[in-house]
């Protein structure tokens, strides 16, 4: 078995600072947006509860999370329950590249709207700056539809946050810091969704 030398002093450095600012980042989320997140979080429980289901969207890395939250509900979190409705828009590559070749990458997710939004459903709009334009499109389409919209975003909420009827808007600039806690975020949801519509279940060791 071969031998490796000891991590070097200034790669422990900067992981543990890496590590630390993340959970500043944290903290100050639950600091700054706690009732957002509440709120966010509440109509959730009520779009499920009264039969709607969340539809979540993003670029890059937030379509990462746009399908990670997704996948909790659709599976589960950490109580054995019935699975959620509930859908990432960023998922199908050939729904992507049809709409995004025929219309223009903008109107993607607009168009998914169109085809899977009905009122009294959520769309979870993600992005770190707040101004990409196609999510700001999907926005827009969902309110014309009736949906609940919801948005996690950072950089002072850009465009993002003045048109949702709930945002939370992480206090950073930098893009990973922002990504983690979004996801923190929806963990914080799924804690909330599990506990309003399935207090009996009991946690079961996931994989």
């Amino acid at each position: 078995m071969s031998t490796r030398p000891a991590p070097s002093s200034a790669a422990r450095e900067r992981v543990r600072a890496s590590l630390e600012e993340s959970a500043r980042v944290k903290r100050e989320t639950a600091a700054a947006c706690l009732a957002a997140i509440v709120d966010a979080g509440e109509r959730l429980v009520e779009v499920l509860r009264g039969g709607g289901r969340v539809l979540a969207l993003g670029n890059g890395g937030s379509a990462s999370d746009a399908q990670h939250f997704a996948a909790e509900l659709a599976g589960r979190f950490s109580a054995e329950r019935p699975a959620l409705p509930a859908l990432a828009l960023s998922a199908n590559t050939s729904d992507l590249t049809a709409i995004g070749n025929d219309y223009g990458f903008e109107h993607v997710f607009a168009r998914l709207v169109q085809a899977h939004g009905r009122a009294g459903d959520a769309v979870v709009a993600i992005s770190t700056s707040g101004n990409s334009p196609n999510v700001l499109s999907a926005v827009a389409e969902a309110r014309t539809r009736g949906l609940v919209t919801l948005a996690l975003c950072g950089r002072g909420g850009g465009k993002l946050a003045g048109l949702v009827d709930a945002a939370v808007v992480v206090p950073s600039d930098e893009t990973q810091r922002i990504q983690e806690a979004h996801i923190a975020v929806c963990h914080a949801w799924c804690e909330l969704i599990d506990a309003a519509l399935f207090p009996e279940a009991g946690r079961t060791p996931r994989g």
